[in-house]
């Protein structure tokens, strides 16, 4: 019964048009009929599957979301070979962990400095809300740094040990102005780049700024 109401899901006509971007969850979930949903999806493009504590939440991302995510990505790797960062890109990987009960694809993900099992840095372009919140998911596996990007602004949450009183309902994370894993990076700068209409301007725009801003610090014209 619950099999057929997740192929149910994923016939939806909103789930399957191109410009509507909805969210579909479904209690009462195993681990293990997620994991044979993941392998019967395959290569099937157009979903995000989240799961936590038996729910699962099914979205297919609109063009707008896939433009941003994709923007986003391509300005952070601009950023990383000027500012010679080693990086591994694990874009939409699906990241889960049986013992935690828990999975997600974020939107773009990077590990820092060295490759891991899980990223350092996970990416959401957040359009629409509901299903699971996402940072319960990512502090379960570890995730050092969560960056949403949402109303034409980036939201940095920070993976703390300690965490203080106040955040505890933020999952473990702690709310900052700027990235820990990327502390140079001027995020209104990054997200000037997103929010600008052509994308091939963005980019050189946003090469360039970095290039003189790191001339002027080494002192150089």
């Amino acid at each position: 019964m619950l099999a057929d109401t997740l192929e149910t899901l994923l016939e939806l006509p909103a789930l399957r048009h191109a410009d509507v971007e909805e969210c579909y969850s479904i209690d009462g979930v195993s681990w293990e009929q997620y994991d044979a949903l993941l392998a019967g999806l395959g290569d099937r493009a157009g979903y995000r599957i989240r799961y936590v504590d038996g729910v699962l939440t099914i979205v297919a991302p609109s063009r707008h979301h896939e433009s941003g995510k994709t923007r986003i990505g391509t300005l952070l790797e601009i950023y990383f070979l000027e500012m010679d960062i080693e990086y591994f890109p694990m874009g939409s990987t699906t990241l889960r962990l049986a013992a935690q009960g828990s999975g997600i694809e974020p939107d773009e993900s990077y590990c820092l400095g060295a490759e891991r099992e899980f990223p350092d840095l996970a990416i959401e372009v957040v359009v629409t809300s509901g299903g699971v919140n996402s940072l319960a998911i990512y502090h379960r596996l570890g995730v050092r740094e969560v960056w949403f990007w949402q109303h034409e602004r980036f939201t940095i949450y920070h993976l703390r040990e300690a965490v203080p009183r106040q955040w505890v309902q933020t999952y473990g994370y702690e709310g900052l102005p700027h990235s820990v894993l990327l502390p140079e990076l001027d995020l209104e700068l990054l997200a000037a780049g997103v929010r600008q209409a052509n994308p091939l301007a963005a980019a050189r725009e946003f090469r360039q700024q970095l290039r003189e801003r790191r001339d002027a610090g080494h002192g150089t014209s």
